[in-house]
């Protein structure tokens, strides 16, 4: 089963561990092996893809960009990053060479467009601009993919 992922990369980091057992949850109902696929943005993204590896699934990578990692990685999550890379069976990296919103709805489309589900660490609040969570969520819908809504109780965001 290919399952996607979206959400939001602000998760306190008090939270992972709730929204980490809810992915959990959903994902174990889902036929096995599971391949994961993400964007690896931090928050809901790496917590998503340690949940698949825990499980014994594949992860798949989507970079939005070549210099992805390089201008949007904060240097304090590189290391996490990069073990979920090296993790990863397969790494694509769009034909962007910098990171914007261009590149980012690129790589959620290429997400969408790969899956059978899709799980979104969502907690209902409307997107930022084209391409946010609620966006990719909206999407998903619109094409009849099933959206698996994680927000369980104890999982707030932080200030940007």
């Amino acid at each position: 089963m290919r399952v996607g992922v979206t959400g939001h990369s602000n998760l306190a980091p008090e939270s992972e561990k709730v929204v980490a057992d809810a992915i959990r949850e959903v994902l174990t109902g889902f036929a096995q092996p599971i391949v994961g696929v993400s964007c690896l943005a931090r928050g809901a993204d790496q917590v998503f893809a340690r949940v698949v590896l825990e499980l014994g699934g594949q992860l798949e990578v989507v970079l939005p960009a070549a210099d992805y990692r390089e201008r949007k990685v904060k240097p304090d999550n590189r290391a996490d990053f990069d073990a979920l890379v090296a993790q990863a069976a397969d790494v694509r990296v769009l034909p962007f060479e910098q990171s914007g919103r261009e590149a980012y709805v690129a790589a959620s489309e290429a997400v969408l467009s790969s899956v059978e589900a899709l799980v979104a660490v969502w907690d209902g609040t409307p997107a930022d601009g084209r391409g946010g969570t609620a966006d990719v969520v909206a999407v998903a819908n619109d094409r009849g993919l099933p959206v698996h809504v994680v927000w369980p109780e104890g999982a707030h965001r932080v200030s940007s």
